[in-house]
């Protein structure tokens, strides 16, 4: 495996991850793993759906650091283990982010969009009385009010994750068919020098391409973007660097010849 370094993972941290972080921890040691960047779900205001709570997502980021420091002393000299967080984007949110990233000295942080316009894309009613279409193209632009209102991370996370869920999934699905408003987002994020990652879940939860799809990512390296973390989004110590092989590949024929990682908030370029 050539990209040993797996920078999109969540554990017990996370309100949707029940697995203990050490057992994550030892699965990338065996792997052959370099470098583990936990990446815990903090969703501030989440609407309230059947299975979650306005606060399913609110990180305990003391227990969090406390156990990662734990972990990254008794493991040290056999793989690094990065402090990150996965933040949940929304516009109106963005002066408790700002508060919130201010806090704590994080190595990375991904900025993502679970929320649209304050609804959960992962519900069917998301979806629920306009075309499909329709629907993705509003959760595309809330992204485009997102990165506008707020920009202290360092990527974006899986820019199409609405594709998941819609009810078709990706199969009527392509970058052409977005590509205005998918080509205004990337340009801002390249704008605020901001990258983006590949985010081999798609691949696992059964889309035809990873999260984005090859048409962005190939679209942002067109665009001047080199700024590409590669993360398994793992839940579970089993999808801990899934398809990374593969996902070098789709890097490399989207024109990449490197992939980043982040330490202090600092990149480092990583040849392909």
């Amino acid at each position: 495996m050539a990209i040993r370094t797996d920078y999109h993972l969540h554990s017990s941290f996370s309100g949707d991850s029940e697995e203990p972080m050490e057992e994550s921890i030892k699965r990338g040691i065996q792997l052959g793993l370099t470098h583990m960047c936990f990446t815990e779900h903090m969703d501030l205001d989440f609407p309230e759906g059947e299975d979650v709570t306005a606060e399913t997502f609110l990180l305990n980021t003391d227990s969090y650091l406390f156990d990662l420091v734990k972990f990254r002393e008794k493991y040290e000299g056999k793989i690094r283990l990065l402090f990150g967080v996965e933040l949940g984007l929304q516009p109106h949110l963005k002066r408790e982010l700002a508060s919130y990233v201010k806090a704590w000295d994080f190595d990375f942080i991904i900025g993502s969009s679970h929320v649209c316009n304050r609804r959960d894309p992962y519900y069917a009613s998301f979806y629920e009385g306009r075309s499909e279409e329709e629907a993705y193209r509003e959760y595309f632009a809330s992204i485009l009010d997102n990165i506008k209102a707020f920009s202290d991370f360092d990527v974006y996370g899986h820019l199409d994750y609405v594709v998941r869920y819609g009810p078709s999934k990706d199969r009527n699905y392509t970058y052409d068919k977005y590509k205005d408003i998918l080509d205004a987002v990337l340009q801002l994020l390249i704008d605020k020098g901001k990258g983006i990652e590949i985010n081999t879940s798609g691949l696992r939860s059964g889309l035809k391409e990873p999260n984005p799809c090859t048409g962005i990512l190939k679209r942002y390296r067109q665009l001047g973007g080199e700024i590409i973390t590669v993360g398994s989004d793992a839940h579970r110590r089993e999808d801990i660097a899934f398809c990374f092989d593969e996902a070098r590949e789709i890097l490399l024929a989207c024109g990449f010849k490197y992939y980043t990682i982040f330490e202090k908030r600092y990149p480092e370029f990583k040849k392909l």
